[in-house]
């Protein structure tokens, strides 16, 4: 018994550091860029889009699918630093252990 009560401790705790590192990375930003920076997007730890730039040089030129088009892409690779980070800090405190449904 002594055995199980040291894993439940132990899981405790490490549910306690992935909380506060999730906590953490909300007010942590990642940046990304499209178009050669034509496009910037600003994106928290927590995937949440803080800020996006336009170079106005894109949108003189007037065309609206290209603006999309990178738009599109600067979110998607904030996004995909945002998880990118996530998943770092989580391999540091499980220890490189996969948590179903934590990544």
């Amino acid at each position: 018994m002594k055995g199980m009560s040291e894993m439940v401790r132990q899981a405790q705790v490490m549910q306690r550091k992935i909380a506060e590192m999730q906590e953490s990375l909300k007010h942590r930003e990642v940046e990304a860029q499209a178009g050669g920076g034509m496009v910037t997007v600003t994106c928290t730890g927590g995937q949440e889009v803080k800020s996006v730039k336009i170079d106005p040089s894109v949108i003189e030129a007037g065309d609206v699918e290209m603006l999309e088009d990178l738009v599109t892409a600067a979110v998607n690779e904030a996004i995909k630093k945002a998880k990118a980070m996530m998943e770092s800090e989580m391999k540091a405190i499980t220890g490189g252990l996969s948590i179903p449904g934590m990544m």
